[in-house]
């Protein structure tokens, strides 16, 4: 029996879990700049992104606008956007190739975490968005979660974060959103990348 050509770490059914989160954007109205929501944990006294496990039947991306909404109270979408991504176009085979494309909904970073015991967990980012004028709802945490949500201006979200691997997650997200990319709102009020 061969072994596979690259390192390989498997996981198999009930040794991981999965996760999905997102940083949160919305565009202030009274200076148009745009801001992220993270979160104060205030049980350790430390600033996060939202995040949680993905429920049974749920697909990835719907578990990161769940948790996103549940951790921080604010109705929320996917952000299509312009983007690197190693995914290919369907029916084209250039897997080797990392390319540039718009209108993209992929995660923008996995995060795995060691849990011992040869236990897993698999974070998946994205990046959503807050429609204009959509207020925070009360009441949507877990009875378990104590957050605090806290829009920032971007800058100061990479700062107050806590842990280094949610500040360069952060940091990837202006890079797509902010970095070199127009990012326009349009009449009905949401925010779309060009």
């Amino acid at each position: 029996m061969a072994a596979p050509r690259h390192p390989t770490t498997q996981y198999l059914a009930g040794s991981f879990v999965l996760s999905a989160g997102s940083v949160l954007f919305r565009r202030r109205a009274s200076t148009n700049t745009l801001e992220i929501c993270i979160l104060h944990q205030l049980t350790r006294d430390e600033w996060l992104l939202p995040k949680g496990r993905k429920d049974r039947g749920e697909t990835i991306e719907q578990a990161a606008v769940r948790e996103t909404y549940e951790e921080t109270g604010y109705v929320c979408a996917l952000w299509p956007q312009r983007m690197p991504t190693r995914a290919t176009v369907p029916g084209v085979s250039n897997v080797h190739v990392v390319e540039i494309a718009g209108g993209l909904v992929e995660p923008i970073a996995v995060t795995v975490r060691d849990l011992g015991s040869s236990n897993s967990k698999i974070i998946f980012w994205y990046i959503t968005v807050v429609e204009e004028g959509v207020e925070k709802v009360e009441g949507s945490q877990m009875e378990n979660e104590n957050f605090e949500s806290v829009f920032v201006d971007v800058e100061d979200a990479v700062e107050r974060l806590t842990f280094q691997v949610d500040r360069e997650v952060v940091n990837l997200a202006i890079d797509i959103v902010v970095g070199g990319r127009i990012v326009e709102s349009t009449s009905s009020g949401t925010l779309n990348a060009v």
